[in-house]
């Protein structure tokens, strides 16, 4: 009767061992998989904080831009008036072939107006690609209106 309670209290025993160290088991890896999902949190939100933070940093840079491409655009529109003024008192042979020299020019000053207020953010590669094609056209009109001379010929 001995052996048998002895027997019944080393299985009895066994059986607990082997229960807890199988359940210690399943909380070490729910324990880590918890950590595993605290982490991943903590990566998100880090990644959102720096969306946020480059979000900023592009509506800056577009807001500087913008400012400073409206002053180009506005110093392009003196250019285009004070050249219709040379033209219109020149004794020009070829006054029409002027004027329509300066009509190209004023639709580009007005299609690069036209781009700029119509621009959404969408993204940082649109941005720069964007960037990068107005400020080239920009500067192809501002070298044609600094190139652009009236001559007199009768």
């Amino acid at each position: 009767m001995k052996k048998t309670i002895l027997t019944m209290a080393a299985i009895a025993f066994i059986a607990v061992t082997a229960s807890m160290s199988y359940g210690q088991n399943i909380d070490k890896k729910s324990e880590k998989a918890r950590e595993n999902i605290l982490e991943g949190k903590k990566d998100v939100i880090d990644a959102k904080q720096d969306l946020k933070a480059a979000q900023k940093d592009s509506v800056a840079d577009y807001q500087n831009f913008k400012k400073e491409s409206e002053a180009k655009i506005l110093n392009n529109e003196k250019s285009l008036a004070d050249l219709k003024v040379k033209v219109s008192k020149a004794d020009l042979k070829d006054k029409a072939e002027y004027e329509k020299k300066l009509a190209v020019l004023e639709q580009k000053n007005v299609n690069l107006k036209k781009r700029l207020v119509d621009y959404k953010l969408n993204g940082e590669t649109k941005w720069s690609s964007f960037k990068t094609g107005f400020n080239n056209d920009m500067d192809e009109l501002e070298k044609e209106l600094k190139n652009f001379t009236v001559e007199n010929k009768k």
